[in-house]
């Protein structure tokens, strides 16, 4: 899945490569200040699909074991409250280092299963509705006071892997904000937890493999998963993750050239809470790190970036 934005990036003119769940920066549409530039876009929807992810297991854990399947009725509603925060900060040879960070937002989130899984519906439809979104910039808090009522939605396999991303902003909201609120959700699908076909217990191990396609390189995430606990319909999952670079060739979008991997380190990990009854995590918490290094074809410019994204789920109080 290319994980480029599908909306227009008003971020300072710079060469910024961003590889893992955010995007490529090269545009120049910020204002002379270096105040993001707020302008409307249209209000189409984008659906948006997320590669597949294969679950293998390493260790079945203890008895009694089942196998872990979220089916959510139709007409399930779920309210929780989606946090997002991308540290970038990156580096072009000898030149000052420059601040690419996407600021923290908190998203509510109002979610309906709008369709289920069955026999004719191999996934479930889930709707979702943003409320008030909040962020400690004031540059991005601006932009996204026309948010609330915005729609989204994610059709997700009962293993609990999303396989389609739709994004749907209403049409006041700014490109910025828009931007913004996508790197959010990308963010999200990458780190949910699925779950393999075989009967686990508590203990149980198993590795995921998913592919990240960004522009011109390939990305296998990898990722290793611990049953740890599973009371009251709620399972509770451990996570690690490290992507690795498929290529030594990072190819640039729109014939811009190429670049060397020279180095590439982005692992992490984090918990989900999960009920199998409900369409998105209750509770969590995941931060993903790493630093890569880039070579021209010449080896004469080094560009090199360090990135932290942290994703947080949490159920509000009734």
């Amino acid at each position: 899945m290319p994980v480029l934005s599908r909306f227009t990036y008003t971020r300072p003119c710079a060469f910024a490569a961003v590889l893992s769940l955010t995007a490529l920066v090269t545009g120049c549409g910020d204002t002379p200040d270096g105040t993001p530039a707020v302008t409307a876009a249209s209000s189409a929807e984008v659906t948006v699909p997320v590669s597949a992810v294969t679950a293998t297991v390493l260790d079945a854990g203890a008895e009694p074991r089942e196998v872990v399947r979220l089916t959510p009725a139709t007409g399930t509603e779920q309210s929780v409250i989606l946090t997002t925060r991308s540290e970038v900060h990156q580096q072009i040879g000898d030149q000052a280092a420059q601040d690419f960070s996407t600021p923290e937002l908190t998203t509510p989130l109002s979610a309906t299963v709008a369709e289920s899984v069955s026999d004719g519906a191999p996934g479930t439809v889930v709707d979702l509705v943003l409320g008030d979104v909040s962020t400690p910039d004031p540059h991005l808090e601006t932009s996204l006071t026309e948010v609330r009522g915005s729609g989204a939605g994610l059709t997700m396999g009962p293993n609990g892997a999303v396989s389609a991303l739709r994004l749907e902003p209403g049409t006041a909201v700014p490109n910025v904000a828009r931007s913004a609120l996508e790197q959010a959700f990308y963010q999200a699908v990458y780190r949910m937890v699925a779950f393999p076909d075989e009967a686990i217990g508590v203990g149980a191990v198993w590795e995921s493999h998913q592919q990240v396609m960004s522009a011109g390189i390939t990305i296998d995430q990898v990722g290793t998963a611990t049953l740890v606990s599973r009371d009251d319909n709620r399972v509770r999952v451990d996570i690690r993750v490290e992507q690795i670079p498929q290529e030594s060739t990072w190819m640039l979008p729109n014939g811009q050239g190429q670049l060397s991997v020279e180095q590439y380190t982005m692992a992490g990990d984090g918990t989900l809470t999960i009920d199998p009854s409900k369409p998105l995590p209750i509770q969590g918490d995941f931060t993903v790190s790493g630093d890569q290094t880039y070579l021209d074809p010449n080896g004469a410019t080094r560009l090199s970036q360090s990135q932290v994204d942290r994703v947080g789920w949490h159920t509000p109080e009734a």
